[in-house]
């Protein structure tokens, strides 16, 4: 069944921490993040600037700043009816006062940080059931940056590091928030070098399309296609034809071999079809200086 809504998946902008190899904080430069990815959350959302946001902290360690930056950009944009959820705990996942919240919003945004904490927390609870339900069945946009990218597929990275991706058992995969299947998603990706922990997870799950987001970067996911946004790029890394790996065979902690993967790259306005697993490149007009 394809989803009614829509899905906005970001490679981090507003909090750069992200597994715990990194620092968190907040960029110098949010100009693209606030007024180019954020207003295309704004526009598809059902009542535009009208529509009822919640922004999601949960797994910030720093949730009320984030919080507070989420709010002044969309000020910049002319929306105002912006509220902040910092939910802690499965016990607050399931409070009727905010799966009332979650039930009367238009727009989810969850923001970065640690990826782990949202499907710990969030995971079966009535507001993750919401969401599901809203999600399938209604134009409600469900958006997330960094770890809130990375939590939206069945399929979730949440540990390893990028220097030693391609030795066996080095990434840790989970279940993730599932609003999206037959995909798994890492963020910060060509900023932070990550292209083995989507070779390695391609590897093990052939079937999965792997996604590596940029930052300023994100695909805006909708009838089974994706199209990127932003200013950066998209890779994707596609297992279905992958003719051997020594995976299963080399001891953990051993370097894996991979033969024939195909990799992707998409740009601003190239859309990949989930279907069919075509993609079409945009080819801008060249500019002519006389």
């Amino acid at each position: 069944m394809t989803p009614k809504g829509k899905l906005i998946i970001i490679g981090g902008a507003i909090n750069t921490g992200s597994f715990a190899e990194t620092q968190f904080g907040l960029p110098q430069n949010m100009n693209f993040f606030e007024r180019g990815i954020l207003k295309r959350i704004t526009t598809e959302s059902i009542k535009g600037n009208e529509s009822r946001f919640e922004i999601m902290t949960t797994a910030s360690l720093i949730p009320e700043k984030v919080g507070e930056e989420y709010i002044k950009a969309f000020v910049q944009l002319d929306v105002h009816n912006v509220g902040v959820l910092n939910i802690g705990s499965r016990e607050e996942a399931n409070n009727p006062a905010y799966v009332e919240r979650i039930r009367l919003a238009d727009v989810i945004i969850f923001t970065g940080g640690d990826q782990l904490r949202l499907s710990s927390i969030f995971g079966g609870t009535e507001i993750h059931r919401i969401l599901l339900d809203k999600y399938m069945n209604s134009e409600f946009v469900i958006a997330g940056t960094s770890a809130g990218a990375a939590a939206s597929s069945k399929n979730m990275i949440y540990q390893g590091s990028s220097r030693e991706a391609l030795l066996k058992g080095e990434v840790k995969i989970t279940g993730g928030l599932g609003f999206i299947d037959d995909v798994i998603i890492d963020t910060h990706f060509v900023e932070r070098g990550r292209i083995g922990r989507l070779l390695y997870a391609a590897a093990s799950n052939p079937g999965i399309l792997g996604i590596g987001l940029g930052e300023d970067t994100g695909l805006y996911i909708s009838n089974n296609k994706m199209e990127t946004i932003g200013s950066g790029m998209v890779i994707l890394v596609d297992g279905r034809r992958m003719a051997d790996t020594n995976l299963t065979d080399v001891e953990m902690g051993q370097p894996v071999s991979i033969k024939n993967m195909v990799v992707h790259v998409m740009c601003d306005g190239d859309i990949y079809n989930l279907t069919n697993h075509e993609l079409v490149i945009q080819h801008p007009h060249a500019v002519v200086v006389h």
